[in-house]
């Protein structure tokens, strides 16, 4: 019988349901069974949860007379093995699903059965069905993947992101295809992202002025200054220090947890990796370096004499320049803008977050999780991973591969 037979709407055919504890050996069991009768297989599923296991088999009817023996037979052979089995009578194969293909992830800490239900009925008031469910990760938070057709990506997005923090979750809606398995470059902001602290607190601690780089970031985020007057403020407090206080600075500086696992496991992946800060390029080099980062660019002090001269020298990286950065890095790569991420956590990465094919809010704030693609609101950065469809199971194993 041909494929095309096979999958025909007025083929007879049976969907042959094995569930019970799980042991090897079921998969082979059930299709030595069936082969007795010459079916054909058109499609299978299994799912294993907490050691019991559903495998469904849909395969050709044989013809009438060989039907009930086929049923007596994988019943008894099911008996045997203390499985239940069901047979239910059909034609063709699985309805075609509906355009539009997406992938919902969902992260949870914890992951409520309230919110996984609230969700679901999203989906489907938006018109999408969901298709499989699988789990990528139970720690350090629980995360889910649906796959769900039906309903522009887009569409769905809208549906779901709006209301994920009054769920208590983190929702992720990218368009399902070949582009999820392609080269991508992800591209991060430092302070507050890929790093705990804010650069500029700490080389202000280092000159006693704390106090009034507070009052002036506190003045940029009234609207009072803009970034680049709010820099040149800050910068200027800082005249007179000794320049060895930078490698003071690059010891004080704290990776966010999930960091180092965030960037190996993407270099494992052959992504390319980059950083854009408002900071300065004397930590971020080093974090280059330190982090095998593709590429970084940042503010640089100037340094005169061994003494910072309260000045900044080179193009100003702000709110513009990351997106600018992000094109220019995504050029140098090969890497169209569509296969970008962007990570990061204030408004002054909202443009790079909008430019990007998918943009993260990582802990930010509540403007820029409303702008963002979407938001992960979990202190732990590599959760960022389950948003591109990797499971921390691949993680731990490519680590425990690279220790032997």
């Amino acid at each position: 019988m041909s494929a095309s037979q096979t999958s025909s709407s007025d083929v007879p055919t049976l969907l042959v349901k094995i569930f019970g504890k799980d042991r090897p050996g079921i998969t082979a069991g059930l299709f030595d069974t069936l082969a007795a009768y010459s079916v054909d297989v058109v499609d299978i599923e299994q799912v294993v949860t907490r050691g019991r296991m559903v495998l469904c088999a849909l395969v050709t009817a044989p013809p009438r007379p060989l039907e009930g023996d086929l049923r007596a037979t994988v019943h008894s052979w099911a008996e045997s093995i203390k499985m239940q089995a069901e047979i239910i009578s059909g034609l063709g194969d699985n309805r075609p699903r509906g355009l539009g293909r997406s992938l919902v992830t969902v992260l949870g800490h914890p992951l409520t059965a309230e919110a996984t239900a609230a969700i679901a009925a999203k989906i489907a008031k938006a018109g999408g069905n969901i298709d499989r469910i699988f789990r990528l990760a139970k720690y350090p938070v629980t995360a889910v993947e649906f796959a769900v057709s039906g309903v522009a990506t887009e569409a769905l997005r809208t549906a779901l992101v709006t209301d994920a923090a009054k769920l208590g979750v983190d929702v992720a809606v990218v368009a399902a295809g070949l582009h999820r398995r392609a080269q991508r470059l992800v591209v991060m902001d430092v302070d507050s992202t890929l790093i705990q602290d804010e650069v500029i607190e700490l080389f202000a601690a280092h000159a006693g002025c704390e106090d009034e780089v507070a009052e002036v970031t506190a003045a940029a985020m009234r609207g009072e200054l803009d970034f680049e007057q709010s820099l040149h403020a800050r910068v200027a407090l800082l005249e007179g220090l000794d320049a060895s206080v930078v490698d003071k600075v690059r010891s004080e500086v704290r990776l966010t947890p999930g960091a180092r696992t965030l960037i190996r496991t993407l270099k494992r992946l052959g992504f390319q990796v980059g950083v854009v800060s408002g900071g300065f390029t004397q930590v971020t080099d080093d974090l280059k370096d330190r982090l095998g980062l593709d590429f970084a660019q940042a503010n640089t002090l100037e340094i005169v004499d061994g003494k910072l001269t309260g000045k900044v020298t080179g193009e100003i990286v702000d709110r513009a320049g990351k997106a600018r950065l992000l094109r220019r890095f995504a050029a140098e790569a090969g890497v169209p803008l569509s296969q970008t991420v962007a990570i990061g956590d204030g408004a002054n990465d909202l443009d790079m977050l909008n430019a990007a094919g998918l943009g993260v809010a990582f802990n930010a704030k509540p403007v820029v999780r409303e702008a963002a693609h979407t938001a992960v609101n979990v202190p732990f950065l590599d959760t960022v991973l389950y948003l591109l469809g990797v499971t921390r199971e691949e993680v731990e194993a490519a680590d425990a591969h690279e220790e032997d």
